[in-house]
Protein backbone atom coordinates (compact mmCIF):
# COMPACT_ATOMS: atom_id res chain seq x y z
CA UNK A 1 0.00 0.00 0.00
CA UNK A 2 3.11 2.52 0.99
CA UNK A 3 4.34 1.61 -2.71
CA UNK A 4 0.91 3.11 -4.28
CA UNK A 5 1.05 5.80 -2.29
CA UNK A 6 4.93 6.55 -2.94
CA UNK A 7 4.28 6.16 -6.50
CA UNK A 8 0.81 8.20 -6.81
CA UNK A 9 2.94 11.14 -5.23
CA UNK A 10 6.08 10.83 -7.62
CA UNK A 11 3.43 10.39 -10.36
CA UNK A 12 1.68 13.65 -9.61
CA UNK A 13 5.08 15.75 -8.99
CA UNK A 14 5.61 14.81 -12.46
CA UNK A 15 2.41 15.77 -14.01
CA UNK A 16 2.23 18.74 -12.06
CA UNK A 17 6.24 19.55 -13.50
CA UNK A 18 5.09 18.85 -17.34
CA UNK A 19 1.62 20.97 -16.74
CA UNK A 20 3.86 23.91 -15.53
CA UNK A 21 6.61 23.05 -18.02
CA UNK A 22 4.13 23.07 -21.13
CA UNK A 23 2.06 26.77 -19.35
CA UNK A 24 5.61 27.57 -20.24
CA UNK A 25 6.55 26.50 -23.48
CA UNK A 26 3.05 27.68 -24.99
CA UNK A 27 3.47 31.11 -23.01
CA UNK A 28 7.41 31.35 -24.42
CA UNK A 29 6.56 30.46 -27.83
CA UNK A 30 3.27 32.84 -27.81
CA UNK A 31 5.99 35.97 -26.29
CA UNK A 32 8.95 34.91 -29.17
CA UNK A 33 6.42 35.04 -32.18
CA UNK A 34 4.02 38.02 -31.28
CA UNK A 35 6.22 39.71 -28.18
CA UNK A 36 3.47 39.40 -25.88
CA UNK A 37 0.79 36.79 -24.58
CA UNK A 38 2.70 34.88 -21.67
CA UNK A 39 0.75 36.89 -19.06
CA UNK A 40 -2.20 36.43 -20.97
CA UNK A 41 -1.55 32.67 -20.71
CA UNK A 42 0.48 31.95 -18.04
CA UNK A 43 -1.89 33.99 -15.59
CA UNK A 44 -5.37 32.22 -16.36
CA UNK A 45 -3.69 28.54 -15.93
CA UNK A 46 -1.90 29.18 -13.07
CA UNK A 47 -5.38 30.55 -11.77
CA UNK A 48 -7.58 28.00 -13.14
CA UNK A 49 -5.44 24.70 -13.39
CA UNK A 50 -3.36 25.02 -10.21
CA UNK A 51 -5.73 26.87 -8.17
CA UNK A 52 -3.22 29.61 -7.18
CA UNK A 53 -4.90 33.02 -6.23
CA UNK A 54 -4.91 35.39 -8.04
CA UNK A 55 -2.20 38.21 -6.61
CA UNK A 56 0.32 35.23 -6.54
CA UNK A 57 -0.68 33.70 -9.89
CA UNK A 58 -0.02 37.40 -11.71
CA UNK A 59 3.21 37.94 -9.25
CA UNK A 60 4.40 34.31 -10.12
CA UNK A 61 3.58 34.93 -14.17
CA UNK A 62 5.85 38.54 -13.70
CA UNK A 63 8.73 36.50 -12.74
CA UNK A 64 8.45 33.29 -14.82
CA UNK A 65 8.07 35.90 -18.21
CA UNK A 66 10.92 37.61 -16.77
CA UNK A 67 13.03 35.09 -18.93
CA UNK A 68 11.62 34.94 -21.97
CA UNK A 69 11.64 38.03 -22.49
CA UNK A 70 15.46 38.05 -22.16
CA UNK A 71 15.48 35.50 -24.60
CA UNK A 72 13.33 37.11 -27.07
CA UNK A 73 15.08 40.22 -26.74
CA UNK A 74 17.68 38.86 -26.94
CA UNK A 75 17.29 36.84 -30.75
CA UNK A 76 15.33 40.57 -31.65
CA UNK A 77 18.69 42.49 -30.50
CA UNK A 78 21.02 40.07 -32.68
CA UNK A 79 18.67 40.12 -35.78
CA UNK A 80 18.52 44.26 -35.45
CA UNK A 81 14.99 44.13 -35.06
CA UNK A 82 15.05 46.44 -31.59
CA UNK A 83 14.39 50.30 -32.16
CA UNK A 84 16.60 51.45 -29.16
CA UNK A 85 15.51 54.76 -28.43
CA UNK A 86 11.73 53.66 -28.31
CA UNK A 87 12.92 50.61 -26.42
CA UNK A 88 14.77 52.04 -23.65
CA UNK A 89 12.01 54.85 -23.01
CA UNK A 90 9.08 52.54 -22.87
CA UNK A 91 11.79 50.51 -20.44
CA UNK A 92 12.18 53.08 -18.21
CA UNK A 93 7.96 53.80 -18.18
CA UNK A 94 7.40 49.88 -17.71
CA UNK A 95 9.67 50.51 -14.83
CA UNK A 96 7.91 53.17 -13.17
CA UNK A 97 4.39 51.46 -14.68
CA UNK A 98 5.73 48.04 -13.07
CA UNK A 99 6.20 49.64 -9.55
CA UNK A 100 2.92 50.96 -9.36
CA UNK A 101 0.98 47.94 -10.57
CA UNK A 102 2.77 46.01 -7.97
CA UNK A 103 1.54 48.50 -5.41
CA UNK A 104 -1.87 48.64 -6.67
CA UNK A 105 -2.19 45.17 -6.81
CA UNK A 106 -2.22 44.42 -3.06
CA UNK A 107 -4.65 46.98 -2.81
CA UNK A 108 -7.10 45.52 -5.09
CA UNK A 109 -9.63 42.83 -4.65
CA UNK A 110 -9.60 39.75 -6.98
CA UNK A 111 -12.64 40.58 -8.54
CA UNK A 112 -11.67 44.27 -9.63
CA UNK A 113 -8.14 42.61 -11.02
CA UNK A 114 -10.57 40.06 -12.90
CA UNK A 115 -12.37 42.81 -14.25
CA UNK A 116 -9.67 44.57 -15.09
CA UNK A 117 -7.67 41.86 -16.95
CA UNK A 118 -10.79 40.83 -18.59
CA UNK A 119 -11.77 44.55 -19.97
CA UNK A 120 -7.70 44.64 -20.78
CA UNK A 121 -7.97 41.14 -22.86
CA UNK A 122 -11.29 42.17 -25.11
CA UNK A 123 -9.79 45.77 -25.48
CA UNK A 124 -6.87 44.22 -27.05
CA UNK A 125 -8.45 41.65 -29.07
CA UNK A 126 -10.95 44.51 -30.48
CA UNK A 127 -7.72 46.08 -31.70
CA UNK A 128 -6.27 43.47 -33.26
CA UNK A 129 -9.37 43.70 -35.91
CA UNK A 130 -9.73 47.52 -35.71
Amino acid sequence: MEYIIVKNRKLKKYTDFLKKFAIGVIAGFISGMFAAGGGMIVVPALIHIFRIEDAKARATSVFAILPMVITSGFFYGKNNYIDWNIGVKCAIGGIVGGFIGAKLLKKLSTKVLRIVFILFLIYTSVRLFI
